[in-house]
Formats: C-alpha cells, structure tokens, sequence
C-alpha cells in the first residue's frame, strides 16, 4: 500500500498540529477499514518525533478513527455494516439539526460564500471525487449555525466516516456520478428558503454515498 499524502506540519506547534494533519487525513479518506498503521511511520510523514504522534493517537483512538489492538498495533477500524449504517443514521440526524441552524442564521454573504465554494469544482463527469470542496462546503453550511455543541459532533461523525470514504472514492462506479448535484439542489432550496428541499437534497447527499457501502434494504 502506498503512503497516504499527510501535510507536513509546523514544528512550533507540534502537539495541536499534529493531531489536525492526522485527523485532516482521516476525514478524508486517507486510510482504508483495516489499514495497520504505526507511529514511526506517521512521525516520519509528519516529519516529527514520535512523542506529539503518540499524543495525537490517543486522540483518534478515542474518537473512534483508530483502535489500539491487543498486540499494541494501530488499527482502522474492520468495515462492518452496522456500523456504517449507524454512522449514516447518526449523520443523518445531526447534519439535519446543523442545516436547520445554519438556515436560521443565514445571510446572503453566507449563500454568496457556499456558491464561491461550488463555483470552483469542475463540472465535468469522470473525475476524481473532489473531496477538499465536498467537506468546505458542508462545514462552511453548518458553522454558519454557529452551534458549539453540534459542529464538535458532525466533525467526529465524519473523523469515523473517512476510513469509508476511502473505499467509496476507490471504487470505479464513484468517477462516474455527479459529485456536487445534491449540493446544487441544496443551494437552490436555500435562497428560496425552502426548508423541506433543503432537508431532501441533504439526505439524498449524504445516503448517496452509504448506498455503495450497504446493501439495498
């Protein structure tokens, strides 16, 4: 298996940065369900010690992203179904919640920022997943509800999510869908303040990407 690409960090701040780089990595798919990892590997891309990797670990082990075996390895988590179709059910609910706030609080610098967001991504079909602007533009959209409380969730929803984001990007059937279309279908149904389409495009967004995971109910 290839190394990951993991941002090098700056060595003022070793211990927070450290773990941001990890968890960046993480949340975008930068590991695979089952993936052994080890701390002399992930200091050496970071280009750190080992001692704030270490510290940085523990973190993702308690967070969900990483288990610390028996045998003392680092492990992503093994797919399993149930989990990932409670990590759908949980999104689900509590990216709902964040879109009600957001839409309580929105202005139209808010929806001019989420649109310079999508104006960037390429439009045309068989490209690689644009996954850098698919989580901009979601946690742009939730922070603008400004919950202390809901955003610190999300973020650890999608932490556990990224391992199968990995394997939904690996995919060839992934190249070929229209990344942004739900995002699309959101924007339009937040300038018309249409709360009930807002919710529909956000389900159709985020069970999109569970259905090359689980089988059909």
């Amino acid at each position: 298996m290839s190394a990951p690409a993991i941002s090098r960090i700056d060595p003022t701040k070793l211990r927070e940065n450290a773990y941001f780089a990890l968890r960046d990595a993480f949340t975008r798919g930068a590991f695979a369900p089952g993936d052994v990892l080890t701390l002399r590997d992930l200091a050496a891309q970071l280009g750190v010690s080992m001692t704030p990797v270490r510290e940085a670990v523990r973190r993702l082990v308690a967070e969900g992203a990483l288990v610390d075996t028996p045998t003392r390895k680092l492990m992503v988590p093994p797919f399993d179904a149930r989990r990932a179709g409670d990590l759908m059910a949980a999104r689900l609910a509590m990216e709902a919640l964040a879109l009600d706030q957001a839409m309580d609080r929105m202005t139209g610098a808010d929806l001019a920022a989420l649109d310079a967001i999508l104006a960037r991504v390429p439009d045309a079909p068989g490209i690689t997943p644009d996954l850098v602007a698919n989580h901009e533009f979601h946690f742009t959209l939730y922070r603008i509800g400004g919950s202390e409380v809901l955003l610190p969730i999300v973020e650890a929803l999608w932490l556990q999510y990224g391992a199968y984001l990995n394997l939904i990007i690996n995919r060839p059937a992934a190249s070929e869908i229209e990344e942004h279309v739900h995002h699309f279908e959101l924007m339009d149904a937040l300038r018309r303040g249409d709360r009930d389409a807002a919710h529909a495009a956000l389900k159709a967004d985020i069970t999109r990407s569970f259905n090359f995971l689980l089988p059909p109910e």
